[in-house]
């Protein structure tokens, strides 16, 4: 079975930096895409970014230039580098996997991690 485990979050100031780390276990063959969303209270889980395995890029319009993602395809993980962090990027962030084709069960499934708490200060 597959499992998604983030790691990262925390407290910072605003201006201040984190980053987050997810990697994806399980017997996996491939792994299509893979993201982070973030969910403020109240409202719906929104795409923060996203990367294929060809690492083409996606970022929200509101963490354009702080924001960057990264990810090893041979380790199934995936990085995103908060710069210049602002109160309103305080959220519970998830890590997503997309199209992950594993053999147990076998197929390609959407998977989630169990989220991060971001928070920033300011």
């Amino acid at each position: 079975q597959v499992q998604l485990v983030e790691s990262g979050g925390g407290l910072v100031q605003t201006g201040g930096s984190l980053r987050l780390s997810c990697a994806a276990s399980g017997r996996i063959f491939r792994v299509n895409a893979m993201g982070w969303y973030r969910q403020h209270p109240g409202k719906q889980r929104e795409l923060v970014a996203s990367i294929t395995s060809d690492d083409s890029t996606k970022y929200a319009d509101s963490v354009k230039g702080r924001f960057t993602i990264g990810r090893d395809n041979a380790k199934n993980s995936v990085y995103l580098q908060m710069n210049s962090l602002k109160p309103e990027d305080t959220a519970v962030y998830y890590c997503n996997a997309e199209r992950v084709l594993t053999s147990t069960p076998w197929g390609e499934y959407d998977y989630w991690g169990q989220g991060t708490q971001v928070t920033v200060s300011s």
